[in-house]
C-alpha cells in the first residue's frame, strides 16, 4: 500500500525521531536535520547504511538526504563513501549568539590557563543547556574535552543549574513547564554559582555561573576538572566575576 505524500513529497506518516512530534512539520527537512545530529554525535564517520538505519528510512532516501546536505556543504564524504560533517556547519555555527561568543571567547581564554581548567558558556536549547562555545588549557595535559555542541538536560550538570538560578521557579513554571526547578537552582541564586559532581561524567566536577543579559535567555559560564575536593567557593566567585565580565562585553 503508499502511503500519502505531504507537500514536500515525503510520506506522511509520523515524524521521525527529532521532528518533535507535530504533524505539521515538514518530515524531509526534519531527517536531514536529524541526520546532521546523528553525524555531529558520531565519534567516526558513518556509512551510509548505518545512517539510513539510525534514521529509519530506506537507504535510497538516505542517499537523497546526503545529496542534498553535501551540496550545501553541511557533510562530506570519505574515499571509502563514509559520512562525516563538513566546514559548512562551522560558517553556520559563527552566526548561533555571535555577540555572546564574541564577549566569552577571551576571557574563556584567560579563566581556562588561569585554571588549568576546561572553560565553556552554556546556552538554553528547549529542554537542555548546549555548549556555545569552549576553549581548552594550552599546557595541561590532563583538561577535559568539552565539545561546542555538547548536550545535557537541565536535570543535571552545574551549567543548568546555575541558567535555572537566574531564572527563579516561578519565572521557570513558565518558561519551561514540566520541567522540574532543582533545588540546588534555588542556593546558587543566592551565593551566585552553582556546582556539581558526578552528574554529567562519573569523576567529573564542574562549577558555574549565570550570565544574564537584557531580553535574552540566561546562559552560564562553566569549568570542568576531574576529582572534587577543590576550593569551589573561590572557583565560584571566580566564575561570577568571569560572568560579569562578559555580561560587561555585551552591553
Amino acid at each position: 500500500m503508499t502511503e500519502p505524500s505531504g507537500p514536500d513529497g515525503a510520506s506522511a506518516s509520523a515524524p521521525s525521531p527529532g521532528s518533535g512530534g507535530a504533524g505539521s512539520l515538514s518530515q524531509t527537512l526534519s531527517r536531514g536535520l536529524h541526520a546532521l545530529e546523528l553525524l555531529a554525535e558520531a565519534e567516526a564517520p558513518m556509512t551510509i547504511a548505518e545512517l539510513s538505519q539510525s534514521l529509519g528510512v530506506h537507504r535510497s532516501i538516505a542517499y537523497r538526504i546526503l545529496r542534498t546536505l553535501e551540496a550545501h556543504s553541511l557533510v562530506m564524504r570519505d574515499d571509502a563513501g563514509r559520512v562525516a560533517t563538513a566546514p559548512g556547519l562551522a560558517a553556520l555555527a559563527r552566526g548561533v549568539s555571535r555577540d555572546l561568543q564574541t564577549a566569552a571567547l577571551p576571557e574563556l581564554t584567560v579563566l581556562a590557563e588561569e585554571l588549568s581548567m576546561t572553560a565553556f558558556v552554556a546556552v538554553w536549547d528547549q529542554h537542555d543547556c548546549v555548549t556555545l562555545v569552549t576553549v581548552e588549557p594550552r599546557h595541561s595535559r590532563t583538561a577535559l574535552v568539552q565539545r561546542p555542541g555538547t548536550r545535557h538536560s537541565f536535570a543535571s550538570g552545574a551549567p543548568g543549574i546555575a541558567i535555572q538560578s537566574a531564572v527563579g521557579e516561578e519565572q521557570w513554571a513558565k518558561l519551561a513547564p514540566g520541567q522540574p526547578y532543582r533545588p540546588e537552582s534555588t542556593l546558587a541564586r543566592a551565593r551566585g554559582y552553582a556546582v556539581s559532581h558526578d552528574e554529567v561524567i562519573g569523576g567529573v566536577s564542574a562549577v558555574a555561573s549565570p550570565i544574564t543579559v537584557s531580553g535574552q535567555l540566561p546562559a552560564a559560564v562553566s569549568v570542568v576538572y576531574f576529582g572534587s575536593g577543590r576550593d569551589e567557593e573561590t572557583l565560584g566567585r571566580r566564575l561570577a566575576e568571569t560572568a560579569r565580565s562578559i555580561t560587561a562585553r555585551m552591553n
